[in-house]
């Protein structure tokens, strides 16, 4: 991801840079449904399902029940399609963070915070499903368990500059976690949420997309676009017919895309000059897939306030309390049990709030909702609203970090930026 340019760019690099766009949508749509609801009017429901057919004179019916994906649907054209550029992006972060200088690709350096993200996944379910089992709900919630596993990278990384200051090795050791944090919530959206049964014979068309790219690779293709609309695309409708969450389906091509040897470091200055393939595919997509995400907030956080319920409890549960726990717990162990470091500089004042701010799930928190619980509703709206709501990670983690007397430290970006690789 390239480095922050809001100094340059006003008040809309601004928004842009900071994945604002995303918290405008879903406050949009949180204050739209609300207010729809206390007027009884239909019409963000009525945005969600809009079929797009009906702008060219198209059929304006209901698209088939028995259509589980609703190809024509607002909803589908933005969670499924659109969304697949923003995993795509996530990938080529966890992809490029296994390279000679990434933050993943030292074993004995990423050990520690690997193990902390394997707790910050344990810690979060196990919560949610302890709450589940306690309150009776497993049956209607279980399936949610992952939905408190989410770390949104942009905004922890915001808020621990914040609270740790943009030099403190507790900023670089949060993105190292996140970028682990990413790769396994990928995997468990491809395991775990399938829209329907598996068919494993669709994969063979991943295998063959998969295949095309090793081809245009080697007869040096270095324009995304034909990686793109070429094996992209068959990926993608792999995923689809195969029944693995299509928003996944550009993610086997992007290691195949040429980049470069190493990595600079995740929002590293130095990136935005590079112009292999892959950087020239995120330096593309970057601003596009912000409103992107504009547009994901807008149609799935429009949830009423009463829809909240024990779902979201569950979820902030996970969050809130899994999540440092795991965390800290899994960095005892390491330290402890298998003899590793955590960075100089840090103590586990730090890894306790930091554990905390890696509780903002948001983005993707948000997007396995709607992958658990795919059939609007009660159920469904209440977990969103846990999903929503992990934003108040931020504010807890900032006083949180004041009782525990952190204070801020003093240092650039760019050493932060670099500082999960060094």
């Amino acid at each position: 991801m390239s480095a922050q340019e809001t100094s340059n760019g006003g008040i809309f690099r601004f928004l842009i840079d900071n994945s604002l766009l995303l918290l405008i949508g879903a406050v949009t749509a949180l204050v739209w449904a609300n207010w729809a609801d206390q007027i009884g009017s239909p019409s963000y429901h009525d945005l969600i399902h809009f079929d797009v057919r009906t702008l060219w004179g198209g059929d304006d019916h209901a698209v088939p029940s028995d259509d589980n994906h609703h190809w024509y649907l607002v909803s589908f054209i933005i969670n499924d399609v659109l969304m697949a550029l923003f995993f795509a992006i996530a990938a080529k972060e966890v992809w490029e963070s296994l390279l000679p200088g990434g933050a993943l690709s030292n074993p004995r350096k990423a050990a520690t915070p690997l193990l902390a993200t394997l707790g910050g996944i344990i810690g979060p379910a196990m919560i949610y499903l302890i709450g589940a089992y306690a309150t009776g709900t497993y049956a209607q919630l279980g399936h949610g368990w992952a939905v408190p596993c989410a770390t949104d990278i942009a905004f922890s990384y915001l808020v621990a500059r914040l609270v740790f200051g943009a030099g403190h090795p507790a900023v670089a050791f949060l993105l190292l976690l996140a970028i682990a944090d990413d790769a396994a919530g990928l995997l468990i959206l491809a395991v775990f949420y399938p829209s329907a049964p598996i068919e494993p014979a669709w994969l063979l068309l991943t295998a063959a997309a998969m295949g095309l790219a090793v081809g245009l690779r080697k007869w040096k293709i270095r324009s995304h676009w034909l990686y793109i609309l070429g094996p992209g695309v068959l990926a993608w409708y792999s995923f689809y017919s195969a029944h693995i969450h299509p928003a996944l389906g550009l993610v086997p091509i992007i290691p195949f895309l040429p980049s470069a040897t190493s990595d600079l470091g995740i929002f590293a200055a130095d990136e935005r000059q590079r112009d292999d393939t892959l950087n020239m595919f995120e330096h593309f997509w970057r601003t596009p897939v912000e409103f992107i995400l504009g547009l994901f907030g807008l149609v799935n956080a429009g949830v009423v306030f009463s829809s909240v319920g024990t779902g979201t409890w569950l979820v902030l549960g996970g969050l809130f309390l899994g999540k440092p726990l795991g965390i800290t717990a899994m960095t005892l162990l390491a330290e402890k049990g298998f003899r590793l470091q955590t960075p100089a500089g840090m103590d586990y004042r730090h890894i306790a709030t930091l554990g905390l701010i890696s509780g903002i799930g948001f983005t993707v928190a948000l997007f396995v909702s709607v992958a658990a619980f795919p059939i609007s509703g009660a159920i469904q709206d209440s977990v969103k609203m846990g999903a929503l709501l992990s934003f108040l990670a931020a504010p807890v983690a900032i006083v949180v970090g004041k009782m525990l007397g952190i204070q801020p430290s003093d240092a650039d970006d760019d050493h932060s930026a670099n500082a999960a690789d060094s």
